[in-house]
């Protein structure tokens, strides 16, 4: 991979992972972490697009394919057999097991087509992204390239019946996998996984956890980035710090905190000339969304402020795809 020297200016990037009960429904069943999601469709998603147009942000939208659709029945039996299944080890049944028959009226969790249109239809205009179809996991050895194909052209054909063209990629619980596959199909760049000093080959995972929470509770300034080109093609833009929900032990952790963080990564951007790349997915707003929304609203505050004293671009993941260099390949001799 290659990466450019410097940015002109600092940059704010923000990319949302939109997936309902499909970034849980193959750990947790269709059960799982329901009533976070129904909050997230019924409160969060019209909250954030709020504060989205107030600050004019352009956000990345990175939604799972599915959501593209409005209705959806088996076929044969079967459901969505243009899929090739994915094998991941801890899921034991059919993938598309818990996907219910009906419309989204019936089956709002699962159907999101009108939340996609929402976004669409936000004062400002916002990037719509994939996040895969299903959630299949592309960083797995249980996908594919198949598998990945099979996901990958489900998301683009979904697409293209409302009118949106995909550039831009976040890989579910950003395992990164089938490059090749997305540059075939039109992507131009991906989010790439943190660069965290404690992500070190061979460190046990409780070691990284801890390292994890050593970063929260010291409130460290996070990872301003560069992009990167793959060898695909694509522009690796990693993120740099995602914004914690409040569930399980995380609801000891102030939204201060997170705050804090996100504040020093805005000014190492700045600083640096590098991109601060915040992510979240609005699920995780769910859980004390009043807090939550205020600690979003107080870091997009800074964004603005930023940016009115010329130091910082404000871009979504596309706009970003014609940074950095193509690797050079050496000649065979």
């Amino acid at each position: 991979m290659s990466k450019p020297r410097s940015l002109q200016q600092g940059v704010f990037t923000l990319s949302l992972d939109l997936e309902l009960i499909w970034g849980t429904v193959d750990l947790l069943g269709a059960e799982g972490f329901r009533r976070r999601c129904e909050i997230e469709r019924e409160v969060i998603i019209e909250r954030l697009l709020e504060l989205l147009a107030e600050f004019e942000i352009s956000a990345t939208w990175c939604v799972v394919g599915h959501l593209f659709l409005d209705r959806c029945y088996r076929e044969n039996g079967s459901k969505h057999p243009e899929i090739v299944r994915p094998h991941h080890a801890w899921r034991r049944n059919d993938w598309f097991a818990d996907d219910p028959d009906g419309t989204e009226a019936d089956a709002p969790l699962f159907l999101g087509r009108s939340l996609v249109e929402k976004i669409r239809n936000c004062p400002v205009p916002q990037e719509i992204g994939s996040h895969s179809f299903s959630h299949v996991i592309f960083g797995d050895a249980g996908c594919s390239r198949a598998t990945a194909r099979s996901e990958i052209e489900a998301c683009v054909r979904c697409s293209a019946e409302i009118g949106v063209t995909l550039r831009s990629f976040a890989f579910p619980r950003n395992q990164v996998g089938h490059l090749a596959v997305l540059a075939e199909h039109g992507f131009r760049c991906f989010r790439g996984p943190e660069p965290r000093w404690y992500d070190q080959p061979g460190l046990p995972g409780v070691l990284r956890r801890i390292g994890h929470l050593w970063d929260v509770v010291t409130i460290s300034e996070p990872p301003v980035v560069l992009p990167r080109r793959t060898e695909e093609g694509l522009l690796d833009i990693p993120g740099s710090m995602v914004y914690l929900p409040m569930h399980g032990v995380r609801r000891l952790i102030p939204v201060s905190w997170r705050v804090r963080r996100a504040l020093k990564g805005l000014e190492a951007a700045v600083g640096k000339r590098r991109i601060f790349h915040l992510w979240a997915h609005p699920t995780s707003l769910a859980d004390e969304p009043e807090a939550m929304l205020e600690g979003l609203r107080q870091i997009l505050e800074r964004v603005q402020s930023l940016r009115h004293q010329g130091v910082l671009r404000v871009a979504p993941m596309g706009d970003l795809a014609g940074l950095g260099e193509r690797p050079t390949r050496q000649r065979a001799t």
